[in-house]
């Protein structure tokens, strides 16, 4: 038997059946849908679909998954958004798209939207066809005002770029068989966030979302929505309109319905401090929070989205017994949190025991710590003139303690490393980038970062010793190896090589 032969079946006997295919994605069955039909839009599938909601739980990044989602529902909320997720590692990561979506199907956890962040049209269609089955509609988050959404390209960071959010919407609208959707911040003028609406409904949007916020105003930046941009939207549009921002309480909700003209209000702060709030009640923290770990115990998720979750529910409590703060903070069970969260419960009973008739709150709070309650979020102090009032989070940081005055995070990062510095003139100095403004490597012979080099080495097929990259080299290789098994597989002439009319190769393959 010759060197590379396999014997084939005997003549006129059956060919071996073939092994079976491994099972295709997605690696857990698709939830069958009640019946086929045309892909509703704009009012219809919001009263059809999302049976007219009104009550929106916002999508939040690790802290809007499967647990709370079914929490907020028995408490008043209609509809529900996924956590952000990323559209390009949706694409191509099977335990991403596992871990997110297709492990937290729940028959109880409908109407649901799925929300992708994306900025190239054929990734977030790719994206979204792998989570349609899933849901009942696709939305594209354009409001992310977070730095890591700036880096990534993404979020409320693609507001100018309307040409291509046009060709992501029509492009997902065209494939897609259930409507896709938007969340979206404002422009500082009213104007400009009324064609950027209409541009996005003209590109086939079915429902908007308009969080009244620039992505300038985060964290202590952030302000009062602008409910007067969100109102000129929806005279603007034929589209249904949820409103977002300034939501606290029930109160805030019909306010705002009533003011605006919107179909529904989305709440994400809120809803994180109060569960109940669609309700319109304040119940007892421990109520909630035993309610929902009942909840995780039977859909789990990760330890880190509970303590965060029990960090909102309790905040006001643990401005009071801040030692129950490190214990929640450490424990690394979800039997362990149970314990700290049994113990808040316990210290708030003996507070209410203690609690004199007539007294009021402290710390100028709505209700007593123990009752769930909205958390107003600090906003700046007035700023100068000069500047409009306008100040950064570094200017605010330094006024409050001072410049010498480490954050609390830097304090921790000290305490694990006490040589550790963070006097600016003491870091090391590094050039920059020539193409995006990252540490440039120091031996680049085209004075880049590993990632521009990498992208022009192989688009020049060169060579760059200092990051490891050898394209040219390789292709030099590759180039020589082909040539020489071309050469082999040339014809030898009659007679050459060894005696006996040998070819030389096959000659010297013998000896």
């Amino acid at each position: 038997m010759g060197l590379g032969f396999r014997p084939g079946p005997a003549r006129g006997a059956s060919p071996r059946p073939a092994p079976p295919a491994p099972p295709a994605e997605p690696l857990l069955p698709a939830p069958p849908r009640a019946e086929a039909m045309p892909k509703l839009q704009g009012f219809e599938f919001w009263s059809r679909t999302l049976g007219g909601a009104r009550h929106v739980v916002a999508p939040m990044v690790d802290q809007s998954e499967l647990a709370w989602r079914l929490l907020s529902r028995r408490h008043g909320a209609q509809l529900c958004y996924t956590p952000m997720l990323h559209a390009q590692v949706f694409v191509r990561d099977a335990n991403y798209r596992k871990e997110n979506l297709y492990c937290e199907v729940c028959p109880e956890d409908r109407p649901l939207i799925v929300q992708f962040c994306a900025n190239d049209p054929e990734v977030f269609v790719q994206a979204a066809l792998l989570a349609q089955d899933y849901c009942d509609a696709i939305d594209l988050n354009l409001g992310c005002p977070q730095m890591i959404a700036k880096r990534g390209h993404y979020g409320a960071f693609l507001q100018e770029e309307w040409d291509l959010l046009q060709r992501m919407i029509l492009l997902a609208h065209e494939k897609l068989s259930v409507p896709v959707t938007c969340k979206i911040r404002v422009f500082p003028e009213i104007d400009k966030t009324v064609k950027y609406a209409q541009m996005l409904e003209k590109a086939g949007c079915q429902l908007l979302t308009v969080h009244g916020r620039t992505k300038e105003q985060k964290g202590p930046l952030s302000g009062t929505a602008s409910w007067e941009h969100i109102k000129a939207v929806r005279k603007a549009v034929a589209i249904p309109v949820f409103a977002n921002g300034n939501i606290q309480c029930l109160r805030d909700v019909e306010r705002c319905i009533q003011d605006t003209g919107v179909q529904g209000v989305m709440s994400a702060e809120g809803n994180l401090h109060n569960p109940a709030l669609f309700e319109g009640r304040s119940p007892a923290v421990w109520e909630l929070a035993e309610e929902y770990l009942d909840i995780v115990r039977q859909h789990p998720c990760p330890l880190s989205y509970v303590r965060a979750h029990l960090f909102k529910l309790w905040h006001h409590t643990l401005q009071v017994h801040q030692e129950l703060r490190e214990e929640l903070a450490k424990v690394k069970t979800l039997e362990g949190v149970a314990a700290v969260n049994q113990e808040l419960k316990l210290r708030c009973q003996e507070d209410i025991s203690r609690q004199k008739e007539g007294e009021k709150p402290s710390g100028g709070l709505p209700f007593f710590h123990w009752i769930c309650q909205p958390y107003f979020r600090p906003g700046p102090r007035e700023g100068s003139k000069e500047n409009g009032g306008a100040r950064s989070k570094r200017a605010l940081e330094e006024e409050e303690g001072g410049a010498d005055v480490l954050s609390k995070n830097k304090q921790k990062k000290q305490l694990r490393n006490p040589h550790k510095t963070f006097d600016p003139s003491l870091k090391p100095k590094y050039a920059k980038c020539d193409q995006c403004g990252n540490p440039k490597g120091n031996r680049c012979v085209f004075n880049l970062c590993r990632g521009c080099c990498k992208k022009r080495a192989f688009r020049e097929a060169a060579d760059c010793p200092g990051h490891g990259l050898l394209f040219k080299t390789k292709l030099e290789k590759s180039l020589a190896w082909k040539g020489a098994q071309s050469r082999l597989q040339e014809p030898q002439p009659a007679g050459s090589g060894e005696p006996g009319g040998f070819p030389e190769v096959v000659g010297s393959a013998l000896a």
